[in-house]
């Protein structure tokens, strides 16, 4: 009976790893289609930026809500969900015949993605007991959204060669597809709730609406110019909307978010240190996409195939992080995770110059990408660690909300920094100072990362994850 029991886990684990590297996939698939996009479409090189900055923005806004909705609605039910709006929207996307179409795709693909991450995430967490289990179960589902990333960026540059920028978009129609017609089957069903449950709409609505326009800020501001009308009157709504938020939810008898979560400090200096993470970790794809192709002239598929050895780092820290946190505290696995990842971030400008080769830049891809995975798995068990089972959806949404506004700030910094000494240089001159700016940016992702493990340090030392 136990051993059907596991066959069965071992069935929903396989469908959420899935679900995780059909969201990791979304998020690099895209990039490389981009070019191909704005001329099919006819977008402007100021607007095609929308085809990224709608899915950002509309993900970053929605994921305290998709966090309580899985929290109060059913956390299968709303994975289910999340996947059945992923493919429609691939759908809508891969049909578009109009630019504003596939934006209008792009952002109904973030708000899904805002449903799917944190119900994913809250599954593991309540399908799987707190300890080596669910160690386990995060390092496998934490190594299928690294081999997504991947898998995005190879898939996307044949797929737009062989069929067309289409296929980027309808690719992910039979996969979530599929994902949501096994999911009856396989996820074990929602827990009954006796208690009537409450929703939370006005603090929905404030939280959504002010954390959309403040990623909205974030992912403009660079630009349009922080000083501009248009980010100084959506910064003001925010804050109002915002504040708005937290005067409700002291308020209500049934908050979206409880106050009190914000006592554990385990999920608090989780919080911190998503944001940090993403910030320079997840800043660092960025400055090796720049690199490989407007450095060092690499093709699109060239580029895909250039991530291969991190993403395999990625996936390989990943697993390492799990055995590290079945034995040692939350916050020595998480300083062994970040200061490997110092280690390799400063190794990886070696081979930021313009004359420099690809096997240069592997020993820092590959320390820093085992630094990253490790980090990755324990950053999510510490987000986990002494949430009650009804709450793990909104502590879930909580600690990814940071998370992608921490990418957003982080991406608005290190690009400013890099871009600074480029302008009006074309040629020979161009690819120096932009490779001299990458290294400089890389180099104080490492110092961001410094100071994540500076916050690891308030963790608790009694527990272990």
């Amino acid at each position: 009976m136990a051993s059907v029991k596991q066959r069965g886990m071992g069935w929903s684990l396989a469908l959420l790893a899935l679900a995780q590297l059909i969201y990791g996939l979304d998020i690099n698939i895209v990039f490389v289609a981009l070019p191909e996009i704005g001329h099919g479409l006819g977008f402007s090189e100021q607007s095609l930026q929308w085809v990224v900055s709608a899915y950002t923005v509309f993900c970053g806004g929605f994921l305290l809500l998709g966090g309580r909705a899985a929290d109060m609605l059913g956390q299968k039910r709303m994975f289910i969900f999340a996947l059945v709006l992923y493919a429609l929207s691939s759908l809508l996307g891969g049909l578009a015949w109009d630019p504003l179409v596939i934006i209008i795709a792009r952002a109904i693909q973030g708000i899904g993605a805002a449903f799917l991450f944190p119900a994913t995430l809250s599954l593991i967490n309540r399908l799987f007991e707190e300890g080596p289990r669910r160690n386990r179960a995060l390092a496998v589902w934490g190594g299928a959204g690294a081999s997504g990333l991947t898998i995005g960026s190879i898939l996307g540059g044949v797929l737009t060669n062989a069929f067309g920028w289409e296929a980027v978009f309808l690719v992910n129609v039979p996969l979530a597809g599929i994902v949501a017609l096994a999911a009856p089957f396989v996820i074990p069903r929602d827990k009954r709730r006796n208690q009537k449950r409450y929703f939370d709409i006005p603090g929905a609505a404030t939280v959504t609406a002010g954390a959309t326009l403040l990623v909205y800020v974030l992912v403009q501001g660079p630009e349009l110019g922080w000083a501009s009308t248009e980010m100084i009157i959506c910064a003001a709504l925010s804050l109002i909307l915002l504040s708005i938020f937290a005067l409700i939810e002291i308020r209500s008898t049934a908050p979206l978010m409880s106050i009190h979560l914000f006592r554990n400090r385990s999920l608090a200096a989780s919080m911190v240190i998503t944001f940090i993470y993403m910030g320079t970790f997840g800043a660092l794809p960025y400055f090796l996409t720049t690199l490989f192709q407007n450095v060092h002239g690499y093709s699109a598929l060239q580029t895909g195939l250039a991530f291969i050895i991190p993403s395999l780092a990625i996936a390989a820290g990943t697993q390492l992080g799990e055995r590290l946190a079945s034995r040692l505290e939350a916050r020595s696995t998480l300083l062994i995770g970040m200061i490997i990842g110092i280690v390799g971030t400063i190794l990886i400008p070696l081979g930021a110059y313009t004359d420099s080769s690809y096997l240069m830049i592997v020993p820092g891809l590959v320390i820093s990408g085992i630094g990253q995975g490790i980090t990755w798995t324990a950053m999510w068990i510490t987000a986990s660690d002494g949430v009650a089972p009804e709450d793990q959806g909104v502590a879930s949404g909580m600690a990814s909300t940071t998370l992608n506004i921490g990418n957003a700030i982080g991406l608005a910094i290190l690009i400013a920094i890099a871009n600074s000494g480029t302008h009006q240089l074309t040629g020979e001159a161009f690819r120096q100072a932009l490779a001299e700016g990458n290294r400089t940016a890389i180099y104080l992702a490492a110092l961001g990362i410094l100071l994540g493990a500076l916050v690891a340090l308030f963790l608790p030392r009694k527990r272990k994850i």
